[in-house]
């Protein structure tokens, strides 16, 4: 750790002294590393401390290291640190984030240093959920989209997600020809379009989740793509990280509905609406989110275990729609 971003953060935290605990993870393509610190004489025991070198061009794992992906990653972390400053303290309980202590940039070094949810509770990690922690992520979306129903993204992504065709256009080179390459575009107009928009969280899988012991509440980490848009692609987003032994396909119409409630209920306790409307667009929206994200995995890695028959059938669903004249 940097001298003066200690100093700044020992400042902040009133404490006497930070030591290093470990790593907890490396930052994609060599960008970086998230650390956990001891704080000592202070009224918290721990922080997390994401630290980035935006001086290097690292290499990607799997070949996408051009100068676009590497300018769209720094950007990244700039947003990151935007949603932190400018954002994160108008969410709540019911979408729980982590508090921003210091956002320091040194040189070709960005600091984030943040509150530890492994300390204040959300220790526990999931990677084969139950439908019940499945609903979970799903309440946390909804409330986190109506906290932001009609927010301009200042400061963030103009459109949320890491995927979206914009900002991969090496990945959309590499599909095989067909009607998803060819219809990429349309797609990515018809989420755009959508008369309702919020802000994203962008990469919203399931590991970017963090649960309380009972597994009764939920906190969210990693805002590197958040921005506007349509609430679906976070969803289909959400749905596809969860393994198909999970359950949840089975059982979708059921968590859409539990999505949607959860929706409506926040929107009712924040902002006159019409909850009819977004409800139907959102819902016709939502094929096109997973052909969306389909169309990302198709050009970056082919042979990905998402690409199953539950999401071509949602491509097939979208590209028939494309087809339908408008009413």
């Amino acid at each position: 750790m940097k001298g003066q971003f200690e100093e700044k953060l020992l400042s902040i935290l009133r404490a006497e002294s930070l030591e290093f605990q470990e790593v907890i993870q490396e930052l994609w393509s060599g960008y970086g590393r998230i650390k956990r610190y001891q704080v000592n004489g202070a009224l918290i025991n721990s922080i997390i401390v994401k630290e980035i070198d935006l001086s290097t061009f690292p290499e990607h794992p799997r070949g996408w290291n051009t100068d676009h992906s590497h300018q769209r990653k720094l950007k990244s972390y700039q947003i990151e640190a935007n949603w932190y400053a400018q954002w994160s303290d108008r969410t709540d309980q019911n979408c729980r984030t982590a508090k921003l202590y210091l956002a320091d940039k040194q040189a070709d070094e960005l600091f984030l240093a943040m509150e530890d949810l492994d300390e204040s509770g959300f220790n526990h990690r999931v990677s084969m959920p139950i439908l019940e922690e499945i609903k979970l992520g799903l309440e946390w979306l909804a409330s986190f989209h109506a906290t932001f129903m009609g927010e301009k993204p200042k400061g963030l992504w103009e459109e949320g997600s890491y995927w979206h065709l914009a900002t991969r256009p090496d990945e959309w080179k590499d599909m095989y020809e067909g009607q998803l390459k060819n219809c990429a575009n349309s797609i990515a107009k018809k989420l755009s379009a959508a008369k309702f928009q919020t802000i994203l969280h962008g990469d919203a899988k399931l590991a970017n989740f963090c649960f309380s012991k009972e597994y009764q509440k939920i906190a969210a980490v990693d805002f590197q793509y958040v921005g506007g848009g349509c609430g679906m692609k976070d969803v289909a987003y959400f749905l596809s990280s969860c393994p198909p032994e999970s359950n949840w396909q089975a059982n979708e119409d059921a968590l859409l509905y539990h999505y949607f409630e959860v929706l409506k209920k926040s929107l009712r306790e924040k902002v006159h609406i019409d909850l009819a409307n977004l409800e139907q667009e959102w819902r016709d929206l939502y094929c096109f989110a997973w052909a969306d994200f389909v169309r990302f995995l198709k050009g970056w890695m082919p042979e990905h275990w998402k690409i199953d028959p539950h999401s071509m059938k949602k491509v097939e669903e979208a590209l028939s729609n494309l087809q339908q004249p408008s009413t």
